[in-house]
């Protein structure tokens, strides 16, 4: 590929370093953008530009002709390149959030304790609470159901199954087959 810019060209516009920028720009900004898309750079176009602002103050320094500004100019953007995956391996993975595929779930500290215990022992323990506490304690932790459903398969209002539930697991934990599997 032949250069536009010229070591007489170079030469000309060295004290002008406006000009001579917007040579060098016009004459390799696509061949980097160019190199740096092809080396699979996420951004490439701010790449380029981080390429010749690295270029820019150096201006002064350049010696080699056209030759040297280019292993120059192409130097800068390898390694700006290199840096660019280094920090891509660096950087966690991003994955939006789906509800749908997180399996995580936590469960009270009332059902771990009564799925520890044998059922013949839940069935003693429940004997321990009044017909409506084994009602909703049933169908809640068993059958695991909503306040809602509780409410309309019992015909009480939501707030009364709460308190039935909060009553139910009080007398639960005070008796001692629940004391060992649920810490104070």
């Amino acid at each position: 590929m032949t250069d536009a810019l010229t070591d007489e060209a170079l030469h000309a516009l060295k004290d002008n370093n406006a000009e001579l920028f917007s040579a060098i720009y016009q004459a390799y900004a696509g061949q980097v953008l160019g190199y740096l898309t092809a080396k699979g750079v996420p951004d490439p176009e701010a790449v380029t530009q981080d390429v010749f602002l690295a270029v820019l103050p150096r201006l002064d320094d350049l010696s080699g002709g056209v030759n040297g500004l280019r292993t120059f100019i192409f130097s800068v953007a390898h390694a700006r390149m290199v840096d660019e995956h280094r920090k891509k391996l660096r950087a966690p993975d991003h994955h939006e959030f789906e509800p749908d595929r997180d399996t995580r779930e936590s469960s009270s500290a009332e059902a771990e304790a009564l799925d520890r215990l044998a059922p013949y022992e839940v069935m003693a323990l429940l004997d321990h609470l009044g017909e409506d506490q084994r009602e909703v304690l049933t169908l809640r932790i068993v059958a695991g159901l909503t306040v809602e459903q509780v409410a309309d398969i019992m015909g009480k209002s939501a707030g009364a199954v709460k308190q039935l539930q909060r009553r139910a697991l009080i007398t639960l934990r005070e008796h001692s087959a629940v004391k060992e599997y649920v810490a104070p």
